[in-house]
């Protein structure tokens, strides 16, 4: 059942996540969070983080990461081949439509109309990864973690102005995050 269950979930996340990784997330969170319980949305975050520096593209990273969460090694292989095969079927006959068919102003037309759901898609994933950073405890009165938001400051600025290889700037947030708690941790003695 729980294999099924596995196949089904991450079959429809490949189905769907049109526009790559980010719009998958909240196809995701959707299904390992809120149907399936399978992740907290603490752990759906630390999911993200660790996809986003393995190889590979998030959706199989994810599938491969709960599918071994839930039911092992064999559950790993179900679920990422669930989330493969959608891509491998849509992309074999979306090829050879394409070709046969790229000058109909209709197609031109539904991918122009695809654009604006995968923007959607991709900024909901990223506020539902960002608001629980910036904010860790979403109580009655939420504070502003300001380390959080002087890394995603900093980050972004590097990221988008000075165009820094994203590599690096994880490896650079991550060095920073080291040495605060370092300091933290020194001074607290």
């Amino acid at each position: 059942m729980i294999y099924w269950q596995l196949f089904l979930a991450f079959l429809q996340i490949g189905a769907f996540s049109f526009g790559g990784g980010y719009a998958a997330m909240p196809l995701i969170q959707q299904q390992v969070i809120t149907k399936y319980g399978w992740l907290s949305a603490n752990d759906f975050t630390d999911l993200v983080t660790i996809s986003q520096m393995t190889p590979g593209p998030i959706a199989v990273n994810a599938a491969t990461f709960i599918g071994n969460q839930v039911a092992g090694i064999p559950g790993a292989l179900i679920a990422t081949i669930g989330v493969v095969l959608p891509s491998c079927l849509f992309v074999t006959l979306l090829a050879f439509l394409y070709l046969r068919f790229r000058s109909l102003s209709l197609l031109q037309g539904i991918l122009q109309a695809l654009r604006p759901a995968v923007i959607a898609m991709i900024l909901s994933a990223g506020l539902f990864i960002l608001l629980p950073t910036l904010f860790p405890s979403l109580s009655a009165s939420p504070r502003l973690d300001m380390r959080a938001l002087f890394l995603f400051l900093a980050a972004l600025v590097l990221l988008r102005k000075f165009k820094r290889d994203p590599i690096l700037v994880m490896l650079l947030c991550g060095l920073m995050e080291l040495f605060s708690r370092c300091a933290l941790l020194l001074f607290r003695v």
